[in-house]
């Protein structure tokens, strides 16, 4: 799971590589190509690294599920997480990754479309928040629980507070990442002439810039 985010950050970064060089290319009359091609290849480029976007949130999710099975189904974990079922989701996450990015850049102006993609954002960021704050609530138990039975008692606030710290990096980078972006999403949705809303769509770019910041940590 892990390779395949690393395959899937690194898929974005690709993919905004070769759209860069490609617009570079035809800006200075390297490349001569038809407008109708052009398009095409910006699509296909586009449907790459949006793919890429999205398998990566979603590997993001998967390995949240994962370490809540190593933790709490600890005995079990061989026999829920089998190589096959490992397979399967691997597989399962590519796919639906692919299929729903060519959905989104051909139908980007349907509202149906980006309320689909804020929600698929909403359930993982309430995923990933509801099971690493479970993790970490057990972890500060078993901590307790250990320095209690210790004579004299140790203090645990240093252990609780190195596991805050990296839950709080966890999902303040990916909230600060990913968050700009679905709220630039839900005000083309609900206020797409609004003053603010035009103002906030100015900074696309830099959205974008935030969610390639995600991949590279």
């Amino acid at each position: 799971f892990i390779c395949c985010l690393a395959v899937s950050d690194m898929l974005v970064s690709i993919g905004n590589l070769a759209e860069m060089l490609f617009m570079l290319l035809l800006e200075h009359g390297v490349l001569v190509m038809r407008p109708s091609i052009v398009r095409h290849m910006d699509s296909v480029i586009d449907t790459l690294i949006c793919s890429s976007v999205v398998s990566s949130l979603s590997f993001l999710g998967v390995i949240a599920v994962d370490r809540y099975i190593t933790i709490f189904y600890a005995l079990r974990y061989h026999s829920i997480m089998t190589l096959q079922r490992a397979v399967v989701t691997m597989a399962s996450v590519w796919l639906a990754s692919t299929i729903s990015s060519t959905v989104l850049i051909a139908y980007y102006r349907s509202n149906t479309v980006l309320l689909c993609l804020i929600g698929f954002f909403l359930f993982m960021l309430v995923l990933m928040l509801v099971l690493y704050i479970h993790m970490f609530a057990l972890a500060r138990h078993h901590l307790h629980s250990i320095s209690s039975q210790q004579k004299p008692p140790t203090a645990h606030r240093g252990g609780s507070l190195k596991g805050a710290v990296t839950l709080t990096i966890l999902l303040g980078v990916f909230f600060i990442c990913w968050g700009p972006f679905f709220f630039h999403l839900i005000l083309i949705v609900t206020c797409p002439t609004n003053p603010f809303c035009t103002c906030f769509f100015s900074y696309f770019n830099l959205f974008l810039i935030l969610i390639i910041c995600n991949s590279v940590i």
